[in-house]
């Protein structure tokens, strides 16, 4: 696994972590919390709200990768773990993680190339650490992410058998729907671009009516349980002709290019060739830090990020530090909800 050549300076007290979707607690998509943090300072307010918050000519730029059901019940030297599922390589091969059965809450670090994970008849032969074929992790102790061998027919497992990834600080499971965002029409990705999951329709028809635009780009999202200090994977991804124009126009036209999560962040900032965005597509491994900003992308729609994440250095490297410190701070503070079923911010530097 790469690591991290820095590390995110903004730090904060522990967070409370949203153990079910808004809808199981009684609320539409679009009324979870909103932070808006700007250079003049942190207002609350919900997430349907954020017209308010953006101008006329704006451009939210949204990920539409749809979730897939990477999680499946498997065995691995006759024990139980819980494998998850990502990228599908053009070798045909899958990135794959072995985390402890039953609640996936561990990654499971000691396997080694050769080895075979069996699943219905489906077996997966571990052949090299993704994605540098050697096997390192910031602690020392093992692998997390493989590349495997399939034979069989995998898909129709997790066709069968297969759930969303999840981890152990939800209530229960719940079904792959409420992992899927309004934008989600492209199946692919192992876990959901989270940022995107508050808009509804009805937001969405609003924000247009305010002239703010949209437009599409497409990062099918790897496992997202990085250990500290370990950086994002590669991941597959597509910035559209017309999103590229469309970017392009609005800032000459003095609009903002306010990113939809850290998917879109990457997405777009891997499609910059020369100060400029461009139609591009393919294997990004672009990481978007304070030491290598993007170089498009104006403002962030995001959700609450862990200490020491990868996504943590993206949200300081477009929101700067003083800002970023200043909105976990008071996200803490007034109890926002953390992770992809959590509350969420908008960061606006200029």
């Amino acid at each position: 696994m790469t690591l991290l050549s820095e590390t995110p300076t903004v730090s904060f007290a522990a967070a409370d972590f949203a153990p079910r979707p808004a809808e199981a607690r009684g609320l539409v998509r679009d009324e979870v919390r909103l932070l808006v943090g700007t250079a003049e300072g942190v207002r609350h307010a919900r997430f349907r709200d954020l017209p308010d918050h953006l101008r006329a000519g704006d451009l939210l730029v949204v990920n539409d990768s749809a979730t897939v059901a990477g999680e499946v019940d498997a065995t691995h030297r006759g024990r139980a773990v819980v494998l998850h599922v990502a990228a599908r390589l053009e070798d045909g091969d899958r990135v794959v993680e072995l985390r402890s059965a039953p609640d996936a809450a561990r990654a499971v670090l000691d396997a080694r190339s050769g080895e075979v994970v069996q699943v219905d008849g489906v077996r997966l032969e571990l052949d090299a650490p993704w994605p540098t074929g050697e096997s390192s992790s910031p602690t020392g102790t093992g692998n997390r992410l493989w590349r495997a061998r399939v034979r069989g027919d995998l898909d129709a497992v997790l066709a069968r058998r297969g759930r969303p990834i999840a981890y152990g600080y939800l209530d229960r499971r719940y079904p792959l729907a409420a992992y899927q965002t309004v934008f989600g029409i492209r199946p692919g990705s192992a876990e959901m671009a989270s940022a995107g999951r508050p808009f509804t329709e009805a937001l969405v028809t609003r924000l247009v009516s305010s002239g703010v635009l949209l437009a599409p780009v497409t990062l099918h999202t790897g496992v997202s349980s990085q250990e500290a200090g370990e950086a994002p994977g590669p991941e597959w991804f597509e910035v559209p002709a017309s999103t590229a124009r469309l970017v392009e126009s609005v800032r000459a036209g003095g609009g903002r290019v306010v990113a939809v999560g850290t998917t879109a962040t990457r997405a777009l900032e891997s499609a910059v060739v020369d100060g400029s965005v461009v139609a591009a597509h393919g294997w990004t491994s672009r990481v978007v830090t304070p030491a290598d900003p993007p170089r498009v992308v104006d403002g962030l729609v995001t959700g609450w990020h862990d200490p020491h994440a990868s996504h943590l250095l993206l949200v300081e490297a477009v929101a700067g530090r003083a800002l970023t410190q200043a909105a976990y701070d008071a996200a803490v503070a007034h109890g926002y909800l953390w992770h992809e079923f959590g509350d969420a911010a908008l960061l606006l530097p200029r």
